[in-house]
C-alpha cells in the first residue's frame, strides 16, 4: 500500500537471514518498527502483511481509546466519546496509503497519546518512557516531549521531582536501544545521517503541491466539525484549550499529517460537546463525518495503484529473469530505483544494503536533479557499495528509474558497472532488466567511477555506514 511497507518487509527478511541493523541492514529510521516486522514474520511467516495490518488497526484503536480517556477527564463523558469516534473517522480522512498502511506514523501514535495521558495522571516516568517509544518508532514522535515540558513549566506536578523522572524515563530506553545497535551507528542513521534527505533542495514544487492537496483532503474530511468548533469558540471563550500531543513532521506527505489529529481532536470534541449542550443532539456533524467515511471507503477500493503496478513490474524483472536463467533465489539481484517492495514481491534477497537509490543519490519523491547525485548520498555509501559489488556482483540488475535523476546515465559508478559486466536482456514497461554477462565473474572487482567520489563526511566508524 505504501513504499515504507515494502522497505520494512524487505528489511525484516534481511534481519531474519542474519542481517545486522545499521550495519548490513540500513535505514534512516529508528529500530522498533523493523524489529516488529521481523517478529511478525517469525511468528506468521513473511508471505503476507496481514498480521502487520491487524497490528496497525490495533494501534488506531488504542490511540482512539487514549484520546477518549484524555478528553473524558478534562471535559466529561460526551467529549471523551466524541474524541475517540472522531479520531477513527478522521484518521481515514487522508489518502488510503497515508493512513491505513502499517507504517511508522500509525505505530507511533499510541505512544504519543500515552505519553500525554501519563503526564495528565502525574506519572512522569512512564510519560518519558512512552515518549521514548514514540521517538524510537519514528524520530518526530519525540516531539511530544515539548508539550510535556510545557505542562511541567505550567506547574503541573512538582518540578524538582517530575522533570528528572520525565527525562530519565525518556533517556533510559533510548540509551539501551542505542547501546544494543551500536551507539555511533545508531546516532549516524537515526540522527545525523539524514540532513541531505531532509533538505528541500529540488523538491519545493512537489512539496507545495502535496501540502495543498493533502490539506484539501483533510479539510474535506473535517468539514462537519468546523461549525461546532466555531460555535464553541464564540460562545465559550473562557474554555480551557487542550495541550494534547504535538503536530510534527514535514507535512508534505499525507502520512506526516496523521499526527496532527492528536491535538486537533480533543479540542474539537470539547467544542462539539460545549456547542451541543442544551440544544439537543447535534445531527449535521455525524452525518457529514459518516458521508466522509463512506467516501474514504470508496476511495480505498477504487483509487488507482499506479506505484504498485510499477513495483510489480520491477519485481517481475527481478524475479522472473533470475528464474529464467536458472539462478539461485538468494542474493540474485539488485534494483536501481525507489521501489524497495520489489525484493519482497519477487522473494529475492538484495545484493546491497541500500534498498533504494535515495540512499546513494539523495533522491526522494518529487525531487528534481538539484540535490541529487553521487556526492549527495549518505556519507561513505559509495565506498561501501563498491565493496559489496567487489565481493559479489548480482546476477540480475533491474533499472526502474524511467529517466529520473538517479538513472544510470546520470550516475557514473552505475553506468560503469553496467557497461563492464552486464547485458540488457529485456524490458517490462519502463523497467529495464540486465543480466550478468556470460563468463563474467560474480566476484570480480567492480569498476570505479570516472572521478573520485566525494562524500559529505567520513562515517564515525571509519568503515562506511
Amino acid at each position: 500500500m505504501e513504499p515504507d511497507e515494502g522497505y520494512l518487509a524487505t528489511e525484516a527478511r534481511m534481519l531474519a537471514g542474519g542481517g545486522v541493523l545499521y550495519n548490513t541492514v540500513v535505514d534512516r529510521k529508528p529500530p522498533l518498527l523493523p524489529w516488529l516486522y521481523d517478529l511478525a514474520f517469525h511468528v506468521f511467516g513473511s508471505a503476507s502483511l496481514w498480521p502487520l495490518r491487524v497490528l496497525a488497526l490495533a494501534a488506531h484503536l488504542t490511540t482512539a481509546l487514549l484520546l477518549a480517556a484524555i478528553a473524558r477527564k478534562r471535559w466529561g463523558d460526551r467529549a471523551g466519546a466524541a474524541a475517540g469516534v472522531l479520531y477513527l473517522l478522521l484518521s481515514i480522512g487522508l489518502a488510503p496509503p497515508d493512513s491505513q498502511a502499517a507504517t511508522f506514523e500509525v505505530f507511533m501514535l499510541p505512544s504519543t497519546a500515552a505519553a500525554f495521558w501519563y503526564a495528565q495522571e502525574g506519572r512522569w516516568g512512564p510519560a518519558g518512557a512512552a515518549t521514548a517509544v514514540a521517538a524510537l518508532t519514528k524520530q518526530t514522535g519525540g516531539a511530544v516531549l515539548l508539550p510535556l515540558l510545557w505542562l511541567l513549566w505550567r506547574g503541573r506536578g512538582e518540578r524538582r521531582r517530575s522533570l528528572p523522572a520525565l527525562l530519565f524515563g525518556f533517556g533510559l530506553p533510548v540509551a539501551v536501544i542505542a547501546c544494543s545497535t551500536g551507539v555511533r551507528r545508531f546516532f549516524f542513521w537515526v540522527v545525523s545521517g539524514s540532513s541531505g534527505y531532509a533538505s528541500p533542495d529540488g523538491a519545493w514544487l512537489d512539496m507545495l503541491e502535496r501540502v495543498l492537496g493533502n490539506s484539501a483532503i483533510l479539510g474535506a474530511a473535517a468539514l462537519g466539525l468546523l461549525v461546532p468548533l466555531a460555535r464553541a469558540a464564540g460562545g465559550r471563550r473562557g474554555t480551557r484549550t487542550p495541550t494534547c500531543g504535538s503536530g510534527s513532521g514535514l507535512l508534505a506527505r499525507g502520512d506526516h499529517r496523521l499526527p496532527l489529529l492528536r491535538p486537533l481532536l480533543p479540542a474539537t470534541a470539547a467544542a462539539a460537546g460545549a456547542a451541543g449542550r442544551g440544544r439537543g443532539r447535534p445531527r449535521r456533524g455525524p452525518l457529514v463525518a459518516g458521508a466522509r467515511l463512506l467516501g474514504a471507503g470508496l476511495h480505498g477500493l477504487l483509487c488507482p495503484r499506479l506505484r504498485l503496478a510499477a513495483a510489480v513490474g520491477a519485481a517481475r524483472g527481478l524475479g522472473g529473469a533470475g528464474r529464467r536463467q536458472g539462478l539461485h533465489p538468494a542474493g540474485v539481484g539488485t534494483g536501481l530505483g525507489m521501489h524497495p517492495e520489489m525484493y519482497w514481491l519477487a522473494d529475492r534477497k538484495p545484493a546491497t544494503r541500500y534498498l533504494t537509490a535515495g540512499l546513494l543519490t539523495n533522491f526522494s519523491g518529487g525531487r528534481d536533479g538539484q540535490g541529487v547525485g553521487v556526492d549527495r548520498g549518505v556519507a561513505s555509501s559509495w565506498k561501501v557499495f563498491e565493496t559489496e559489488m567487489a565481493r559479489h556482483l548480482p546476477e540480475v540488475v533491474v533499472d526502474d528509474s524511467a529517466g529520473a535523476p538517479y538513472a544510470p546515465r546520470y550516475i557514473a559508478p552505475i553506468r560503469a558497472l553496467l557497461a563492464a559486466h552486464y547485458d540488457r536482456v529485456g524490458q517490462d514497461g519502463t523497467t529495464v532488466i540486465y543480466r550478468l554477462r556470460p563468463g563474467g565473474a560474480p566476484h570480480r572487482q567492480a569498476p570505479r567511477p570516472d572521478r573520485p567520489i566525494r562524500t559529505a563526511s567520513a562515517h564515525p566508524d571509519g568503515v562506511g555506514p
